[in-house]
């Protein structure tokens, strides 16, 4: 029988009403920031909308974002949206493709290359960070999409999840798949693929904001404002070096930062989560 204590019921709302209120604030800061003319920063933030909010939102997506940025923020969203995409798609097609290898061939070394695979995790990005940019730049790749994306494509991570999830899969049925003369090919298209596809959701889903948040990666390699990132040109507005910050460009761009994530997690929120808890099989 549970008990009903009404006093533990409120607590648990106020705690839940208070974490909201607390993670909200920042954002409505922005919003409200996004509304405002650039003298209304001076002495406090304001806490309620202004009348500029149709001006600032046009000008920053259609005009230079700041002072120190010569390119609209639509295009700033477009690279981040590429780099974000190219970074998600390669990690899943990879990870599958070594997954499936590592779980249904058989070769010598195979569990010692998949721990070679899995040892990489203990590797930041900023320990490889410096023979990944010399080796990007010897291929002259600085200052394009595919410096932006194909250092960051390999995933121990997602080869680790798939793997796991492959070897779920009953054996009977790849037995099946050879009496019915399936090559590994169909059977990874046709059999394989479908059955992961909340798998390969829930992989989207963490890939495309690992992708979209990247800062240290194209900081480093982008010299060119045609293609630096949504996330690190935040940054960028914020140092001037002479006069003040257009405050309320920089929310009106951290709001825009702040959009397509949120989409992805909101769309495919049930996907995602019956691609961590359920396998489907």
């Amino acid at each position: 029988m549970i008990e009903n204590r009404p006093w533990l019921k409120l607590f648990s709302h106020f705690i839940l009403i208070a974490g909201v209120l607390i993670v909200a604030l920042p954002v409505w800061v922005a919003l409200v920031g996004s509304t405002q003319s650039a003298g209304s920063f001076a002495d406090s933030v304001p806490l309620w909308f202004g009348d500029q909010g149709v001006q600032n939102w046009s000008h920053v997506l259609f005009h230079a974002a700041g002072s120190t940025l010569q390119i609209p923020v639509w295009h700033l969203l477009l690279n981040s949206m590429i780099m974000a995409l190219g970074i998600t798609f390669g990690k899943i097609a990879i990870s599958m493709i070594s997954a499936y290898a590592i779980v249904f061939f058989r070769f010598p070394f195979r569990s010692l290359i998949f721990w070679v695979i899995f040892i990489t995790l203990m590797l930041p990005v900023e320990v490889r960070i410096v023979p990944t940019y010399q080796v990007i730049a010897n291929l002259n790749m600085l200052n394009s999409y595919s410096g932006l994306i194909l250092p960051m494509i390999a995933s121990a991570t997602a080869t680790f999840l798939f793997r796991q999830c492959f070897m779920s899969m009953p054996g009977e049925l790849v037995e099946a798949a050879r009496i019915d003369g399936a090559g590994p090919i169909r059977f990874f298209f046709d059999i394989l693929l479908p059955m992961s596809r909340t798998n390969i959701a829930a992989m989207f889903v963490i890939m495309f904001i690992y992708g979209w948040n990247q800062y240290l990666w194209p900081l480093i390699i982008t010299t060119d404002d045609t293609y630096y990132t949504l996330v690190m040109s935040i940054k960028n507005m914020l140092s001037v070096p002479d006069g003040d910050i257009e405050w309320n460009n920089v929310m009106v761009t951290t709001l825009l930062a702040m959009i397509p994530p949120v989409a992805v997690v909101v769309g495919m929120q049930k996907l995602f989560v019956k691609g961590l808890v359920d396998a489907e099989k």
